[in-house]
């Protein structure tokens, strides 16, 4: 298995499960309710969605994965397309950060 099948495979996995959040209102939602160990930016996201959602990561301490666009990130969870992941499951977060090859290196000064 390729790499972002793994990662898009695991992101599935954890929708299944139910510890996946899909959307930036509810992955901002589950931050600010301090309910997520990572989130997944889609590549192509937007200014203001990558502002929004990643300034409050950080504040919160939590890490920023960035994946792939927003149309296959909606296909591999069985949605239309996805600008922003949330995953609260921490065995899950740690996985895909090792997936993904870390943070992507942001930090509150951005």
């Amino acid at each position: 298995m390729t790499a972002p099948d793994r990662r898009l495979g695991l992101l599935g996995l954890g929708r299944r499960a139910g510890t996946v959040i899909v959307g930036v209102a509810g992955v901002r939602a589950r931050l600010q309710a301090d309910g997520l160990a990572c989130v997944v930016l889609a590549a192509d996201a937007g200014k203001r969605t990558r502002e929004k959602v990643e300034r409050l990561a950080v504040a919160r301490g939590v890490p920023v994965l960035v994946g792939p666009a927003a149309d296959r990130l909606g296909a591999a969870l069985g949605s239309p397309p996805v600008q922003a992941v949330g995953v609260s499951d921490a065995s899950l977060a740690r996985g895909l950060m090792t997936a993904f090859g870390g943070v992507s290196g942001h930090d509150a000064d951005s």
